[in-house]
């Protein structure tokens, strides 16, 4: 039995791949452990997933948020090794995600655009080059955190369009102490702001909001995916909410830069089951 995992900042989805075939799912929260205690990841793995794993597992491959450092690597491997002793374990960063979900083993740029954004360039069979993301305080371009900040930003400085000033107002009932409390005192401000992308998008047909969307990923093609020499002629590829549910607007930001895309996906949990399903049977 395989046991698949993609976490990003949001949610995690799990995948089980029986001997037969059949696929079985979970889901728990997110989880990134430079924000996040591995006590938290413990939890959810003893309370959450275990009760829905009814069988022997030999396999584990872990992608999430964070998991770029050996350090992090290593606490979820600690844990997962606890609970699944007699498993082989692998753990990827997500980005390792989205390029095998996304691009399967054809070269091309895979892209996150969720919480947060990243990209890489892979050649088919790993990453070769990925341009440094900086996460939602000095980069992000064009994620649901960086259109967060946005919206939050205009709208404490009643820089909205009165109308949508008073539609975001009534939404969300907060105040300037209260917004700045969440962003700057308490756990995961990703994870807030970019929960206000569901409001620019129900407003999109709004200039405001679609233009502030369109400006995000033209950052975010300027600033990622043409650093990549060759953008231009490669097929690039997008996994995360963020880029699904503004896929008409990406496509749109893409086209008029000159730039072929491709797959987009909501998430990579679907590409990642076909990934290793394929693996099994080399």
């Amino acid at each position: 039995m395989i046991l698949i995992a993609d976490s990003g900042a949001s949610k995690t989805d799990w995948r089980i791949i029986g001997s037969n075939g059949a696929i079985e799912q979970a889901q728990s929260i997110g989880y990134n452990p430079y924000y996040q205690p591995i006590e938290q990841f413990e939890t959810e793995i003893r309370e959450v997933v275990l009760p829905q794993v009814k069988h022997s597992i030999n396999e584990i491959y872990y992608y999430g948020t964070g998991c770029s450092s050996d350090r992090n690597r290593q606490l979820i491997r600690q844990v997962l090794q606890r609970y699944f002793t007699n498993a082989y374990i692998e753990i990827w960063h997500d980005l390792e995600a989205a390029a095998r979900a996304l691009c399967g083993r054809e070269e091309g740029i895979a892209c996150i655009l969720g919480t947060g954004a990243n990209s890489c360039y892979y050649d088919g069979k790993k990453i070769v080059e990925n341009v440094t993301s900086l996460g939602y305080v000095l980069g992000d371009e064009g994620s649901g955190a960086w259109m967060g900040k946005r919206i939050l930003g205009d709208y404490l400085r009643k820089d909205l369009p009165p109308k949508l000033w008073d539609q975001f107002k009534k939404r969300f009932p907060m105040d300037r102490d209260e917004i700045l409390n969440r962003v700057y005192s308490q756990d995961m401000p990703s994870r807030f702001l970019g929960s206000f992308s569901h409001f620019i998008f129900q407003h999109l047909k709004e200039p405001y909001c679609y233009k502030l969307v369109y400006e995000g990923f033209s950052e975010f093609f300027e600033k990622n995916i043409l650093k990549y020499d060759r953008a231009m002629e490669l097929k690039v590829h997008f996994t995360g909410s963020v880029a699904f549910y503004f896929s008409d607007v990406l496509r749109q930001v893409a086209n008029d830069k000159g730039i072929t895309v491709k797959n987009i996906l909501e998430s990579p949990i679907a590409g990642l089951t076909l990934y290793h399903q394929t693996k099994a049977q080399d």
